[in-house]
């Protein structure tokens, strides 16, 4: 199912012009918010990632009352699903102006898999924790990302773990990573230039709370031969076990166990 699309808060046929930035040169930002049962989840947050990755990129967005109003009103219609949010420059075409573009539409989305497998991937397009003006923000250039799942799936994994040119791990295409180690769980640290995830910042704000130590850092990839079990938490997929990263393998572990249902909680608490 996919729903109506808004322009501009406007109802559209969900053509973007040729010209259109994001066409041209990927020039853009975007979120995905999950809906349950027509509430947006973590809405306010997305929102000011949003407003993050637009100011980093120089384009001005509606007032937050209108975005709220937006995908409120997609959410509302898709039920349980994906609200996107897609904001483009305008035209990329020298001489011609137009102005910049609010996307919503919202699409059904299946369950994620109850576990997945991770090939590692180099990734020498990541800033790997050098400043740069883009830096945290969530841009719709995500080609390299792509071409990496690709060469996963290709490799008979689910997806790929990125990873620095010298070995450290960053996180998925699309998600974000932790592990186990000594009952400690750990996760790159956001000075490393990866996604500042919504769902991975609940989860560990949270699990102090059901009695998670939680270390942030940076480790290199065969980090993950001492550790217990390993995760990925992201909008679409949650909290999801990982059930193997290259020739490395585990079941699904307790503490994976309980910040999915911790999570789940705290879903069904504020929804």
């Amino acid at each position: 199912m996919i729903t109506d699309v808004l322009v501009n808060g406007e109802v559209s046929d969900g053509r973007i012009p040729v010209t259109d930035s994001t066409v041209l040169r990927g020039d853009g930002c975007f979120e995905v918010i999950k809906s349950y049962r027509g509430r947006p989840f973590a809405l306010e947050e997305h929102l000011d990632r949003l407003a993050g990755s637009a100011r980093a990129l120089g384009i001005e967005l509606p007032h937050r009352s209108d975005l709220v109003s937006w995908v409120g009103t997609i959410a509302a219609a898709l039920g349980d699903g994906a609200p996107r949010v897609v904001v483009s420059r305008g035209s990329s075409v020298p001489g011609l102006v137009s102005p910049s573009n609010v996307i919503v539409f919202g699409h059904s989305v299946e369950r994620a898999a109850e576990s997945a497998t991770l090939l590692p991937v180099t990734a020498p397009w990541h800033a790997a924790g050098a400043i740069w003006d883009l830096a945290g923000a969530k841009v719709t250039s995500y080609a390299a990302n792509m071409a990496a799942t690709r060469q996963a799936l290709a490799a008979g994994f689910d997806d790929a773990i990125l990873v620095t040119s010298d070995g450290a791990i960053l996180e998925g295409p699309t998600f974000c990573v932790a592990w186990v180690v000594a009952d400690v769980l750990e996760t790159p640290s956001l000075d490393l230039g990866i996604l500042d995830s919504i769902t991975r910042r609940l989860v560990l704000d949270g699990a102090p709370s059901v009695g998670v130590e939680v270390v942030e850092g940076r480790w290199e990839l065969g980090r993950l031969h001492m550790a217990t079990e390993v995760l990925a938490m992201s909008t679409l997929r949650e909290v999801q076990p990982v059930v193997a990263v290259g020739d490395i393998r585990w079941e699904t572990g307790p503490v994976t166990k309980t910040l999915a249902a911790m999570f789940e909680t705290w879903l069904v608490t504020h929804h």
